[in-house]
């Protein structure tokens, strides 16, 4: 791999913000939608298992990253080194089993450590913080179970009258299901929601 591709399309989003109007009046919140956009297109891309599509949106998503980093630099904020480093900075500490001394091979136990150093690097004390908001609501609810298992709290519902609230229940106890099964809801969703357009 050669940095030469990834360099012009940084210099080229630098004149494009600069020689474009469209894309000079552009900010963090009104490409959000585009972000989103092109995440869920890089999901059906990988989906299709199609290496040109996978190939396409994952350019469309970089696009996406030059596109914020262009308008933090504009402000002085910060720039594309410095997402880089920050990244290289976060692989560093939460892969010690890669760039440090853990030896440790099991793949849920290198997902355990991952989220304690996550933790840790983010002084989190409730286990519900850094859980998105935007996220779709049975990745959400699956990430809060995780959550509430690993600080030992109660995973069920609080009890709460009428049939949204208890098909809301049921919902949870799906997606509960899933996660013991090793399933990803939101996967086994889309598949069958594929299923009826197949």
């Amino acid at each position: 791999m050669t940095t030469t591709a990834l360099l012009e399309v940084v210099a080229m989003m630098r004149r494009l913000r600069a020689e474009c109007g469209w894309k000079a009046a552009q900010t963090h919140r009104t490409l959000a939608r585009h972000l989103l956009e092109e995440t869920y297109e890089l999901l059906e891309a990988i989906e299709a298992g199609q290496d040109a599509e996978l190939r396409e949106e994952l350019g469309d998503v970089l696009l996406q990253v030059l596109f914020h980093a262009a308008i933090a630099e504009e402000q002085g904020r910060f720039d594309l080194e410095d997402v880089a480093a920050g990244l290289r900075d976060k692989l560093l500490h939460r892969n010690p089993h890669v760039f440090g001394d853990l030896v440790e091979t099991d793949p849920a136990r290198i997902n355990d450590a991952w989220e304690q150093a996550k933790a840790t690097e983010k002084q989190r004390t409730d286990p519900w913080e850094g859980i998105a908001l935007a996220l779709p609501a049975l990745s959400r609810a699956a990430k809060v179970l995780d959550r509430q298992e690993r600080a030992g709290l109660r995973t069920t519902p609080r009890p709460a009258p009428g049939p949204e609230a208890e098909l809301g229940d049921q919902l949870l106890a799906l997606v509960a299901q899933a996660r013991s099964s090793g399933i990803d809801p939101e996967q086994a969703l889309r598949d069958a929601v594929r299923r009826t357009r197949d």
